[in-house]
Order: C-alpha cells, then structure tokens, then sequence
C-alpha cells in the first residue's frame, strides 16, 4: 500500500519499481561497474517477491501479475547502465556537497564509498521521504557518506533554495547535483524553474549530473499503452516533458551550465555487455554531465 502524506498525495511507486530493477540487477549484471546491495534491503515483502521471481526466471500465471514481472524486468535493463553512468560522474566530482533532487529511494549515499567525505542532502516530496525513512530504519542500514540531511520540498508550494538554506546547504561551496529520473515527471516550466532554483545555490566549480528522456514514439506508446490498461504501478504518474539533447544543451547554456557529456542508455548498455531487448527507453533515456560556466 502507498504510504501517503497529509495533502494526500501517496509516496512516489515510480521510486519503488525503479528500486526493484536495481535489486534484481545486484550481483548479475555488469559485476564490477554496477552494484547496489542496499536496493533490496528498502523492499517491503511483496516487493522483493517479485525481484525473486525476475531474478528466478520464473513469471507468474494472470496478465497483471505479467505485466508488472514484465516492468520490473525491463526497469531492470534501463536502471543498470543509468545507474553506472552516474555512480562513475560522482566518483569523479562528488567531494564536498551532493543534493539529490527528488532521491526517492536512491541509495548512493548508503553505498557509494566515494561519498565518504561528502554532506549529502537528499530533496524529496514529504510522502516519499517519509516512506523511505520508515524503510531504512527497518532494514537498519548505515550511511557511508559524511552525513544525509533529508530536505522535504514540494515542488508545487515550496522554494527549493529556502529549503536546502534552512537545512544547512552552503550556496558559496561548490555543489554536485543529482537530478535522477524526475525531469519527465515535471512540465518544461517546471523544469526551467528547478534549473533557476539550483543555479542560483551553485558556486562556481558546481556540477549536474542529470537524467533525462528524448522523444521516442516507441517509449510514448507504450506509457499510454499502461496507463489506458491501469495496469503499471507508474500508471498515476505521467511524463509530462522529453526533451532533444541540443534542445536540453541550450537550456543548460541559458542557466550557465555547460554541457560536457551526453550520452543515450542504449549505447551504455551495448558497452557494459548488458541485455537491451527494452531498446526504445533505453534509447530515449540519456544521462548529461554538466559544469557551470
């Protein structure tokens, strides 16, 4: 069941699938660049019944029960070369200050031993903050960053800046952001004003790490194809902006952000030696590194 908030919006499902790929990849794909041992410590039973089956090979009887094997599967393809992407950026610029917008249930700071030096704050809507607290208290797991300072921000009532200032982030140090799986989420405007919000808290020498979609008519199909059906734990939370890589580069440009590296999931994939029978996301989906000018 969604744990839920006092506006009533439920804590993000999209987070919760996207945990399960990462769970059902540890310890099978891409040994040596991809690991993530925390992910099935933060599944509830029923969660982690599924990871067993995908991990198994063994999909279950009934088209819904299919279907969401079928996600977490193909969540599976996309999470592993997305996830090496951005793990491999944060080992080379993560030192100092890391704000990870919307982290769901991201475990880098619980994991990724680069961050060891690192003040981490995390940036998540009330509902999914307070759903992930509950599960890492119950998986009782410690972080390996120097500390996480969990940041509640609605994006549609709350100033990001005010937010990060009032839990301690220093605007005059230079800052890694992580904006992981959100931009298709959120509308170009939206969009636009987080861009406005984290640039005007980023000294020089800051970086994004950012993961965004292209348009694919392949990818959009079959999101509407789920949401029509009711049938995907995602079906309530639609993309709402893709965005071309110069389209992004330039509105990176337009916020001082220069964009150093653009790369698409599928040709990630295709070098980790990972499975890509889910080409069209992973095409659409790419990772940008970019460095304020």
């Amino acid at each position: 069941m969604d744990s839920t908030h006092g506006n009533g919006r439920a804590a993000s499902r999209t987070a919760v699938l996207v945990c399960q790929g990462r769970a059902v990849a540890d310890g099978r794909t891409a040994t040596g660049r991809f690991a993530d041992p925390v992910a099935v410590r933060l599944l509830r039973p029923a969660e982690r019944a599924v990871v067993d089956a995908v991990r198994a090979g063994t999909p279950p009887q009934g088209w819904q029960a299919r279907t969401g094997y079928e996600s977490v599967r193909a969540c599976a393809e996309v999470a592993v070369p997305r996830t090496v992407a951005i793990d491999e950026a944060l080992r080379e610029r993560a030192d100092g200050q890391l704000v990870v917008l919307g982290a769901g249930l991201d475990t880098r700071a619980w994991r990724l031993a680069a961050l060891a030096g690192t003040d981490v704050w995390e940036v998540d809507h009330p509902a999914s903050q307070q759903d992930k607290r509950r599960r890492l208290a119950d998986a009782e797991v410690r972080p390996v960053a120097r500390s996480v300072r969990f940041t509640p921000v609605d994006f549609a009532v709350d100033d990001l800046g005010a937010a990060l200032a009032a839990a301690g982030h220093d605007a005059a140090a230079p800052t890694t952001w992580l904006w992981e799986g959100v931009v298709p989420y959120l509308t170009r405007d939206q969009v636009r004003a987080t861009l406005a919000a984290l640039t005007a808290r980023s000294a020089p020498g800051s970086t994004l790490v950012l993961n965004y979609q292209a348009p694919s008519a392949a990818a959009t199909a079959g999101r509407l194809l789920t949401r029509l059906l009711r049938n995907s734990i995602t079906a309530g939370e639609p993309w709402r902006s893709r965005w071309r890589p110069e389209r992004m580069a330039a509105l990176l440009a337009e916020h001082g952000l220069r964009t150093r590296s653009d790369r698409d999931l599928l040709t990630l994939a295709r070098s980790l030696d990972t499975p890509v029978a889910t080409r069209a996301s992973l095409r659409s989906g790419r990772v940008a590194v970019a460095e304020l000018a």
